[in-house]
């Protein structure tokens, strides 16, 4: 493919994911294929000889579509949000275009400052506390990760590495071997300090925590992947009170700002705590601005050496959205959950199981596990509509998560009206079966 041929077909391209998003809704929100659907429709081996475009292109809907779960329908309240906006396809094919491998300042230094300087402007939007950006001469700062995931085992091991050595400090005969075999990283059943978590989005409390960490000399890492996103509210900001007390605070852009995977916003208030963690110098990635001590290299702040362009998504969809039309997408996903909960307290056969805050609403049926879980299995075999479970304490409850950019109150309504049949339909066999026994 050439230069010309790629204009044609990168014009053709944008159409179809245009019109692929633009009638998402058209589609059937869950495949309905089987496990290993996939391998009988294409040959055992790649071509030997090269294939023509269109008929790659027409393979797209005969062998991917039919097994796509369409996170940005408007039917799908399953999980999380998944980011996703015009801006941000855009900026992914410019970063794709670019294609820089920006492991170190010099590898592309367009790629390590606008990523210093996009988690400055989105630290700010969320008022994180100064120590965390890097300004023009701070000790913090922030990095983009994969997944929140990333972020906490970052830390992990920054933490793990800074408690060594302090040790090694203060008892010189320690070897690494027996300080490592007596460390201790404390965690609650949903893992760290947690904003939102993932199965009902509720808070840890930051200000009860955090003076015991700082006490205790503990590294405090907190997690807000999804919430983290409403704090550019100042309605939701309080939700972040106690992050002063914090080492390392993650949120995932891609789950909730628009900025379409991967981008998980991380920022440590000393930058030092991770590069003496990760540091590594071979001489083929040593430069000579090293010297100036205003050079960042990414990735000494994180797992893998390599890393892309992300910050490009970031920037577009700042400044394309600005701060006021980001808040309006969070405060309109609010609404909507809000409005899903009232339906639900509408109706006595169901019940609310957690406080709503955020977009994410918990209920059930009230009756046993067995029914909720005949209710959850019936919804998601018709298809309508997409919806996972948690387990709340003892109970199995329902998810109903707002999710997509271009959900809107009917879908919320059709949402509700659908469960609330598919719930009659299922109590009416449920009390006959229950009434033979």
């Amino acid at each position: 493919m050439d230069a010309a041929e790629f204009r044609k077909r990168g014009k053709e391209m944008v159409d179809y994911i245009a019109d692929y998003l633009e009638k998402i809704d058209r589609r059937q929100v869950f495949p309905d294929v089987e496990p290993g659907y996939l391998r009988p429709l294409i040959p055992d081996c790649a071509p030997q000889d090269p294939e023509n475009f269109e008929d790659v292109f027409k393979d797209i809907e005969k062998i991917i579509m039919p097994g796509v779960t369409h996170w940005h329908s408007p039917y799908f309240f399953a999980y999380f949000p998944s980011a996703s906006s015009f801006p941000a396809l855009l900026a992914d094919m410019l970063c794709g275009g670019i294609g820089c491998v920006g492991f170190s300042w010099a590898a592309s230094p367009a790629c390590t400052e606008l990523e210093t300087v996009m988690l400055d402007w989105l630290g700010k939007m969320i008022n994180l506390p100064e120590e965390f950006l890097a300004g023009k001469d701070g000790q913090g700062g922030g990095v983009i990760q994969g997944s929140a995931s990333e972020a906490t085992l970052v830390s992990l091991l920054a933490a793990r590495t800074k408690t060594i050595r302090q040790v090694q400090s203060e008892k010189p005969d320690l070897t690494e071997a027996d300080i490592m075999g007596r460390l201790v990283a404390y965690a609650s059943d949903q893992f760290c300090a947690t904003l939102g978590t993932t199965p009902c989005c509720s808070f840890d409390k930051l200000l009860e925590l955090g003076p015991i960490c700082n006490k205790e000399n503990i590294w405090m890492h907190i997690d807000a992947a999804y919430a983290g996103s409403a704090f550019i509210c100042p309605e939701f900001r309080h939700l972040l009170n106690g992050v002063e007390f914090a080492d390392s605070f993650n949120f995932n852009p891609h789950k909730w700002l628009l900025v379409n995977f991967d981008c998980s916003a991380m920022w440590v208030k000393k930058r030092s705590d991770l590069t003496s963690a990760f540091k590594l110098e071979p001489l083929y990635l040593q430069h000579h601005h090293q010297e100036s001590g205003l050079v960042t290299d990414y990735r000494h702040w994180q797992i893998p050496l390599g890393r892309r362009f992300r910050s490009l998504k970031l920037w577009f969809v700042l400044r394309m959205y600005g701060v006021t039309g980001l808040q309006e997408h969070i405060r309109k996903h609010v609404r909507l959950s809000h409005q899903f909960e009232h339906l639900v307290l509408q109706d006595e056969r169901f019940e609310i199981c957690a406080e709503v805050v955020l977009g994410l609403v918990c209920f059930r049926v009230k009756g046993s596990n067995e029914l909720n879980k005949a209710l959850l299995k019936s919804i998601n075999e018709a298809k309508k509509i997409h919806l996972v479970p948690c387990h709340l304490r003892e109970k199995f409850v329902l998810r109903f998560a707002i999710c997509s950019r271009t959900v809107e109150s009917t879908h919320v309504t059709f949402a509700w009206q659908h469960i609330s049949q598919l719930a009659t339909d299922l109590l009416k066999t449920w009390e006959q079966n229950h009434h033979q026994q």
